[in-house]
């Protein structure tokens, strides 16, 4: 091998060693992480691909199709949601050469190096008090679907939307949730639409906003997963130790209430988390709480735990959100949802054990890109823990990676010129 062939060998190796994985590689992750654009001081999405390893984190949802971050992940195994932003609703259900274009440009352009796998539409836009994006929404998921038809795509990428709760007229007790019935003629045929293409039903869903609400009535301990009395459905006798899974069984309720084919629809949750800071009228906005909410939330998911309505589909959620956010409007609780602060240190301690399935492996081992079993390999190839704080020193590494990998190019040259 040339001298020239070693230093572009060893330059690749160094600069881009650290976070490559085979594009055949595959998430088995139940647990995801919404990855928020809306700040100045974000670090580039090219130093992000290492610390979400470091995590076991095999999952991302974007709000848009940011063009730098899946680039970024190229080849990682990462699987994306990326999303169709609300301004394009109108456009992409009214123009017939709106969706094929944008499936071409922001899903197959990336394929099959970035793992694409969903994509939404909007968020939360049946409760944002707009009538023509509302009409407009199943139209538009519609036309996207269509459009990654005829590319032959509608089997690898699924389209649908993510729901505020706000979508309920009532979630207690969790048998008791019901549409509301305005929005019925909606949502029946959206979740034909999700039965039909086999789609899931998305919810946000923040138990924080409910304690922050009335924290005399409601347990914080119930809220945070921790050890409580419990609450008990006398509909179902199911006993709820956590807000979390109610709340997603108040969505299932209401689907079967719905009627139709929406019985076989599957709900996963594309937000939830705790800030780790807020007003100071926004009652358990603390470090301590985010810490005890995203962590105990990691554990339960990434036990493959589905909730009393559905024990047999592991429940898939987003915890949001990857780093803080300073350009959020709102209370200062909405840019305090980080796990991380933007300079790539941990906004709190969090250190959870999960099971050896919640990580991105090679296509091929046990559980495959839908997740649940473990790994029949047995190979213990991956980190068996979430740490935020063990995820600095790979942060760090990667920062300096350039610098190092450079240098060692350097002395690598000299000693050829010797």
């Amino acid at each position: 091998m040339s001298s020239i062939n070693l230093l572009l060998f060893f330059f690749f190796f160094f600069v881009h060693g650290q976070y490559f994985l085979p594009s055949s590689s595959t998430s088995t992750s139940l647990v995801g992480i919404n990855y928020g654009l809306v700040a100045d001081n974000l670090p580039s999405p090219s130093t992000v691909p290492p610390l979400l390893r470091s995590l076991g984190v095999g999952r991302i949802r974007l709000y848009d199709a940011d063009p730098n971050v899946l680039r970024s992940f190229a080849n990682t195994g990462v699987e994306f949601v990326i999303g169709l932003p609300d301004r394009c609703i109108l456009k992409a259900a009214a123009d017939p050469s709106f969706s094929p274009a944008w499936i071409k440009s922001n899903v197959q352009s990336y394929l099959p190096a970035t793992k694409i796998v969903a994509i939404t539409v909007g968020n939360e836009v049946l409760t944002n008090n707009d009538t023509a994006y509302a009409r407009s929404l199943l139209p538009a998921i519609d036309s996207l679907h269509s459009a990654l038809a005829s590319l032959g795509l509608d089997r690898q990428v699924v389209v649908t939307t993510a729901h505020s709760v706000a979508i309920l007229s009532s979630s207690y007790p969790p048998s008791s949730g019901r549409f509301r019935a305005e929005l019925l003629p909606l949502l029946c045929p959206l979740l034909s639409f999700h039965a039909r293409t086999g789609s899931p039903f998305l919810i946000n869903a923040y138990p924080f906003f409910a304690y922050k609400s009335d924290p005399k009535r409601i347990s914080l301990d119930y809220a945070l997963f921790q050890p409580n009395d419990g609450v008990l459905d006398p509909a179902t006798g199911f006993k709820y130790d956590n807000m979390l899974f109610a709340q997603v069984d108040a969505v299932y309720s209401a689907m079967r209430a719905a009627g139709g084919a929406a019985r076989g629809v599957e709900v996963r949750v594309s937000e939830t988390g705790w800030p780790s800071g807020g007003d100071p009228d926004e009652v358990g906005a603390t470090p301590e709480n985010a810490a005890k909410y995203n962590g105990n939330l990691m554990k339960l998911v990434a036990a493959n735990k589905g909730t009393p309505m559905a024990p047999k589909t592991p429940l898939r959620v987003y915890v949001f959100a990857l780093f803080n956010e300073n350009m959020k409007p709102g209370p200062a609780s909405e840019r305090n949802y980080g796990l991380f602060k933007p300079d790539g240190s941990p906004a709190y301690k969090l250190d959870v054990d999960f099971p050896q399935d919640n990580s991105t492996t090679p296509a091929g081992s046990g559980g495959g890109g839908s997740g649940g079993g473990p790994d029949s390999s047995g190979n213990d190839t991956n980190p068996d823990y979430y740490s935020i704080s063990a995820a600095l020193p790979v942060w760090e590494w990667q920062k300096r990676g350039t610098m190092v990998g450079m240098g060692v190019l350097l002395l690598f040259f000299t000693c050829c010129l010797i």
